[in-house]
């Protein structure tokens, strides 16, 4: 079993709201997940509100040899950085 990093819409028309899950990556991107890991805002005015994770569950898949997406990485080096 592969399992993936990546986003979950959640969000209405117009309006995306992520959560960042770990799935199996057989199963689609609303589909079926293992975990929860955070949340995602785009549409947030303020930085703290637009990104919410727990870094300490994402460690633990990444030791588990999971595989974040291209935007999940983009997003945890953001935090990394600010």
């Amino acid at each position: 079993m592969a399992v993936k990093i990546r986003l979950t819409r959640i969000g209405m028309k117009k309006a995306p709201y992520y959560r960042v899950v770990a799935a199996d990556d057989r199963y689609p991107r609303d589909g079926r997940f293992l975990e929860t890991l955070g949340s995602y805002n785009p549409r947030a005015k303020e930085d703290k509100e637009k990104v919410q994770i727990n870094m300490d569950r994402i460690n633990y898949w990444l030791e588990r040899g999971a595989q974040p997406s291209v935007t999940v990485r983009n997003i945890l080096k953001a935090q990394k950085t600010a």
